[in-house]
């Protein structure tokens, strides 16, 4: 095993895992009119099940990331892909809101087994320049099948049904399973039984489900009411609980000693924030459908220029981060992100005009996060301890899943509340301005917490040691 090195196989087999991913969470931001129509769902069901598998996956992300090193990160992304497959089995399935709700949460415990074993195998079976390359493409696959999957989404949903689009998320796992069946094994050293931190676990389902309820149902059920508080007071009192178990139990779920590491703890910030930018997404197609007429097909082509910066730019990344460290596209990635989602919110401006507006917006979104993309990911990596990688991904990776969770929920929640009362150009500016308010704060979060240097003296360290 030792001697094993990573093909470009196995990184297409990882790709077309991820990929699953982006099929069943981006596209469905993509298709919220269709599915609701055909399934006879309420706005705020819909959103909800959006938002649950982001909130499943981040829950559990990082227990299956430490899972993932103790009995096989290999056999962790096989059962995520199997997880995958019966999630998008239940939505094909769906005749109402039971299958829809159960499916999305399944695919999100998919994304929980998936996201941080891959990166860890990038990690064990590739060095240097080439893991560096190999992150690139993992990122295209999750960075750029955001934009894959919403394009794609849009077109399946209008030509063939929004069913085939959870048809097809079965045929890419079944070729990532497929793909990566001749890798070898791969965790950490460890000692002793496995240890799950279940305590911690459980006040973090609790915490995040009273804190999911508080955002998407409290104005639905009127943000003085009986219900709201009381999901308030638990998410209040379950985050003090949840940080003073943790950082007494020595099997803890999240590690916080990770975050002492600044690099770390600022590509983990602003990965958090970044994702929960998503939420422009369900808010600008949302409103072009509903508001200017669109179909889904239309709105996705609007993000066409989304999918082609994401993926021109993440291999630019790359570049820019072995030139001059990760400090510096993470910065202009965050800029550029952040002005294009502004865009986004001209609401005022006439038809063309907006049309115009989106779609450059839509493309500046993906230019900026294409650029982010290699250098944070890289730094998280590099900077996480060998025997702890894959917590350190789940840890990263759930940062991911829970700011796509809150930001589209905040966002829809926004939109939404301000739409029943008022116009909906408004509630679209609204839930726009939400949006880039977090990426003024991860661009806050990467320039005073990640150093100038990040990722040169790792890329100094391996090539020291590659001589």
């Amino acid at each position: 095993m030792e001697t094993y090195r990573g093909t470009n196989k196995l990184i297409t087999g990882i790709v077309f895992g991820v990929i699953t991913f982006w099929l069943f969470a981006q596209a469905m931001v993509n298709i919220v009119p269709a599915v609701q129509s055909d399934l006879g769902v309420s706005l705020g069901t819909l959103n909800i099940a959006i938002s649950l598998t982001s909130l499943f996956s981040g829950m559990f992300i990082v227990g299956a990331g430490g899972l993932a090193d103790k009995v096989g990160r290999k056999k962790i992304t096989y059962i995520g892909l199997v997880l995958s497959i019966i999630g998008s089995l239940m939505l094909v399935l769906a005749q109402g809101a039971a299958l829809l709700i159960i499916g999305r949460i399944i695919q999100g415990l998919s994304a929980a087994c998936i996201m941080p074993a891959t990166i860890a195998l990038m990690k064990e079976y590739f060095e240097g320049a080439e893991r560096q390359r190999a992150l690139s493409y993992w990122s295209i696959g999750s960075w750029g099948g955001s934009g894959v999957c919403s394009f794609a989404g849009g077109a399946i949903a209008t030509y063939m049904g929004w069913r085939w689009i959870f048809i097809f998320s079965i045929i890419f796992a079944l070729l990532g399973m497929w793909l990566i069946k001749d890798t070898p094994e791969s965790k950490a050293n460890s000692k002793g039984a496995f240890k799950f931190d279940v305590k911690g676990l459980g006040i973090l389902v609790v915490t995040m489900l009273a804190l999911n309820l508080f955002i998407t149902r409290g104005a639905d059920w009127g943000w003085t009411s009986t219900f709201t508080l009381i999901c308030l007071a638990i998410t209040i009192v379950g985050i003090i609980a949840f940080v003073k178990v943790e950082k007494n139990n020595a099997i803890a779920l999240i590690d916080f000693s990770l975050f002492k590491n600044k690099p770390y703890a600022g590509a983990t910030y602003s990965n958090f924030l970044l994702n929960a930018v998503a939420g422009t997404l369900v808010v600008a197609n949302t409103y072009v459908q509903v508001a200017r007429g669109f179909t889904a097909f239309q709105s996705g082509m609007l993000s066409i220029g989304y999918l082609v910066a994401v993926l021109a730019m993440i291999r630019v990344g790359e570049k820019i981060l072995q030139k001059s460290g990760a400090k510096s596209p993470m910065v202009w990635g965050t800029v550029i992100t952040t002005v294009g989602v502004a865009m986004m919110g001209l609401t005022f401006l006439p038809g063309f005009a907006y049309t115009v507006a989106v779609f450059i917006g839509f493309a500046l979104f993906g230019l900026g996060l294409g650029i982010y993309a290699t250098p944070s990911t890289d730094t998280s990596v590099s900077n996480a301890p060998s025997d702890k990688v894959g917590a350190a991904a789940g840890v990263y990776k759930m940062a991911s899943s829970l700011g796509g969770a809150f930001g589209v929920a905040i966002s829809a929640a926004v939109y939404a509340g301000i739409a029943a009362v008022g116009s909906t150009e408004i509630a679209a500016t609204s839930g726009i301005i939400v949006n880039v308010i977090f990426g003024v704060l991860a661009l806050i979060s990467i320039v005073f917490m990640v150093p100038k240097n990040a990722g040169k003296e790792q890329q100094a360290v391996l090539t020291k040691k590659a001589s």
